[in-house]
């Protein structure tokens, strides 16, 4: 019977303006094929006789597994990617459908937000390779693939390894919706497709499904402040703007900015938050939306978000079963 492990690497994360604009790291073609390989050793090595990866035209799943010794299946999938954000959509939509158990991500919380709104519940190893990395880790491929093998050939517990995660819910007008991971963000003085860092005067309100201080982006403006867990069933919501006391943040790589934040306030999961009007609405980094001055749009945080898999619990797991023995 097939354990299926999917790997999913966006071949642009960590390639983008905020290079220039700020001092984020790059990450090569080169580097993700070898992030690949060690973490298809690993997940072979922990019990998975199936890996799938996604074909695109920088080849680097298909320069991942070319040369691989390993005692699994290894299949390129062909969606037909054209560097497209689609893509990851369609990748993830075909891996769900050929059964594959737990996904390997590379990229930021960009990358984890577009499976998650095409397979809300995956299960999910994501690694780090974009600007905004509060969802994914910063973690080591080999055991990174060792922790996904385990858990997708059963001998670590999806339910206690791998807990789902929350999600930001946005209902906007005209009966449209969509999900962010870690952050969604209004911000005024703002454009739609926007990639540069934010300005801190242009941030308005914040709405976090995590915060913690030792994290880079919008979310580290609260994590300085208050911290909120991916385990603590709440939400926190930060005002900013003129008259705020300034906190100086780590809003990009390299780039700490005094922010002005008014208040912090905890909100309750399912608890809906009434958004600005007149202002863009950012996900996870990445500003997609445009509030009208007649639009009623909310936001609610729920727990029905990707299970992620803790890596050291799956190999502690994995040890005590006797895994590598």
């Amino acid at each position: 019977m097939p354990i299926s492990v999917g790997i999913i690497a966006n071949p642009v994360s960590g390639r983008d303006v905020r290079r220039v604009a700020a001092r984020g790291g790059v990450s090569t073609a080169e580097d993700k094929r070898n992030r690949i390989s060690r973490a298809v050793i690993g997940a072979v090595t922990a019990g998975a006789n199936h890996i799938i990866a996604m074909k695109e035209p920088f080849n680097i799943a298909t320069g991942a597994l070319a040369d691989l010794n390993v005692d699994a299946e290894l299949e390129i999938l062909d969606i037909g990617a054209n560097v497209s954000p689609l893509d990851t959509a369609k990748a993830a939509q075909a891996m769900r459908d050929r059964g594959v158990k737990v996904l390997i991500t590379l990229g930021g919380d960009g990358t984890n937000r577009t499976i998650a709104k095409v397979w809300p519940d995956v299960t999910l190893v994501p690694m780090s390779t974009g600007t905004n990395n509060v969802f994914p880790s910063l973690v080591e491929p080999t055991v990174a693939g060792a922790a996904a093998g385990l858990v997708a050939s059963g001998i670590a517990d999806l339910e206690t390894v791998a807990p789902r995660s929350k999600m930001i819910h946005v209902q906007l007008a005209e009966n449209r919706s969509d999900i962010a991971l870690i952050d969604a963000v209004t911000l005024v003085n703002d454009f739609v497709g926007n990639k540069m860092p934010v300005k801190p005067l242009s941030l308005r309100q914040l709405v976090v499904s995590q915060a913690r201080p030792d994290t880079i982006g919008v979310s580290s403006i609260v994590g300085l402040l208050q911290r909120c867990e991916t385990e603590d069933d709440f939400a926190l919501v930060a005002t900013c703007g003129p008259g705020g006391k300034l906190l100086k943040a780590p809003i990009a790589p390299g780039l700490y900015q005094s922010v002005p934040v008014l208040n912090i306030q905890r909100v309750d999961l399912s608890e809906p938050i009434s958004l600005l009007k007149g202002a863009v609405l950012a996900f996870d980094g990445d500003r997609e939306h445009l509030i009208g001055l007649e639009d009623q749009v909310t936001a609610r945080v729920e727990r029905d978000g990707p299970r992620v898999v803790n890596v050291s619990a799956a190999l502690a797991q994995g040890a005590e079963r006797g895994a590598f023995s």
